[in-house]
């Protein structure tokens, strides 16, 4: 049973028109143009894909000038600094079908370009699903780690001449059914380690980073079925999400199923307590994709996961709001009456202070709208955005844990994790947000786990500034 909170959050339609355009499945956020306010990516199922640039809460769409007007059916898309450059890149995986079903796009001061061919970066087969830049060997680079419905998964390895896949060679070439992926450091060893989800029966994978060779543990710590059904082939993992639900530093998996969701808790020694039911989250239907936020900036991070469309049914999306204890449903009629099926993120993309959520749907009467959240603006002075870079100021930081003080303490106001995997099938290289209740000064750490080490960043004394994010460089 869903408990219903009394005022549920309000939400108002952005540029509607704009964004009205149906059958849209992945969307993501970056700064493309380096000019402050994050743009918005979406890939559609064979019209041609939008770059949505945002100019101070404006949106026009730029995709075809820029060179990202793909009119192939989408499914998967990623932005990160592959070149350490200092802008974004984007990549693209597309619907089985030639030439090739991935894309690498090198972004060069606001235009795109196809790097694939230079940096020997193909697949002309496989349906793509996940996929995330991340730095699996701490070299000081971003690897890129592809998930697959159809084969084997795949890791290609940045080196200076282009990209090697190495997933057979370091146990990442598994076979299973996956469509969803998060990479973080769940037994905080100082690496990065990867779950899977995994569909028509197959169970998931937690597969641990051990100097750069992987080993599955699912079944060791509890996450093999994240709540589902085992072994049932009408049920499976789409969308893996990482945060930490229970506010004691750690963080916790949430895996949005075609089956029971699932909520599994982080505790001592690397293993899982499934809190799927005491949470008020164990809700048996169809779900395509999850993403935390702090919507309300109450210090505690809420959950929207994404209902489906399949087989006639369109099952219902949830607002969840989090109570310290168990999540109660706060989902707005506006949203519950949306025909989103797919992707979804929060960003606070007008930098007023509060988050903000984008949605996609796959239906040819869906859409991919914006939706403005309307907090009190008391409510929105209390929060602080945390954007993690290099020591030469470039995104490449996926992974990194932002631990929030109060200032002078050890007193933890929350954590948030920057993004590996996200929505469907997505990517962000964005600000993480933070909601701060009592307001006040805050001390803020970054550890991002890299080569066996957890050495953390510290900025302290911090004062909170309305919609504006602190950058904060780590090694």
């Amino acid at each position: 049973m869903v408990t219903i909170i009394a005022a549920p959050p309000v939400f108002e339609s952005v540029q509607p028109d704009l964004f009205s355009t149906p059958a849209a499945f992945v969307n993501a956020w970056a700064d493309y143009d380096n000019d402050g306010d994050l743009d918005l990516f979406v890939g559609f199922n064979g019209t041609p894909n939008r770059l949505y640039r945002n100019d101070k809460g404006v949106f026009t769409d730029v995709a075809q000038q820029v060179g990202l007007a793909d009119a192939r059916a989408t499914r998967a898309a990623a932005w990160g600094d592959y070149d350490a450059d200092g802008d974004p890149d984007l990549l693209l995986g597309f619907a089985p079908g030639e030439p090739s079903v991935l894309r690498l796009y090198r972004n060069d001061r606001g235009k795109f370009y196809d790097a694939s061919d230079r940096m020997n970066f193909k697949s002309n087969t496989g349906a793509v699903r996940q996929t995330s830049w991340i730095d699996y060997d701490g070299d000081g680079d971003l690897d890129l780690f592809v998930g697959f419905r159809d084969q084997p998964n795949r890791l290609f390895w940045n080196t200076s001449t282009g990209f090697t896949d190495i997933a057979e060679r370091n146990g990442l070439n598994d076979p299973r059914k996956t469509v969803g992926a998060v990479w973080f450091d769940y037994d905080e060893d100082g690496d990065l380690d990867l779950y899977t989800g995994n569909m028509d029966g197959d169970a998931n994978g937690l597969f641990r980073n051990e100097q750069g060779r992987f080993t599955d543990v699912a079944a060791e710590v509890g996450v093999e079925w994240a709540g589902r059904a085992p072994s049932d082939t009408g049920n499976g993992t789409v969308r893996p999400c990482a945060a930490d639900v229970d506010g004691d530093g750690k963080l916790d998996l949430f895996a949005a199923n075609y089956g029971k969701n699932g909520l599994f808790l982080n505790r001592e020694g690397g293993r899982f307590e499934d809190a799927s039911s005491t949470w008020g989250i164990a809700i048996d239907s169809r779900y395509d994709s999850c993403a935390f936020a702090d919507y309300d900036n109450d210090g505690k991070i809420d959950l929207y996961v994404n209902g489906t469309v399949t087989g006639g049914s369109s099952y219902r999306d949830y607002l969840f709001h989090n109570t310290g204890t168990r999540f109660e449903d706060a989902t707005p009629a506006n949203i519950e009456a949306l025909q989103a099926d797919h992707g979804v993120q929060w960003a606070d993309f007008d930098f007023d202070g509060d988050v903000d959520l984008a949605v996609t749907g796959s239906q040819t009467n869906g859409m991919h709208f914006l939706l403005r959240n309307t907090l009190p603006a008391a409510d929105l002075k209390r929060s602080l955005q945390v954007k993690v870079v290099d020591d030469k100021g470039r995104s490449t930081r996926a992974g990194a844990e932002v631990r929030l003080y109060a200032a002078g303490t050890r007193r933890l106001l929350g954590v948030r994790l920057v993004d590996t995997g996200s929505g469907y099938d997505s990517q962000n290289d964005a600000p993480v947000h933070f909601g701060l209740p009592s307001g006040g000064a805050v001390d803020i750490e970054v550890i991002y786990p890299r080569a066996g080490k957890r050495t953390p960043a510290i900025m302290k004394n911090v004062n909170p500034r309305q919609g504006s994010a602190v950058t904060l460089r780590v090694q």
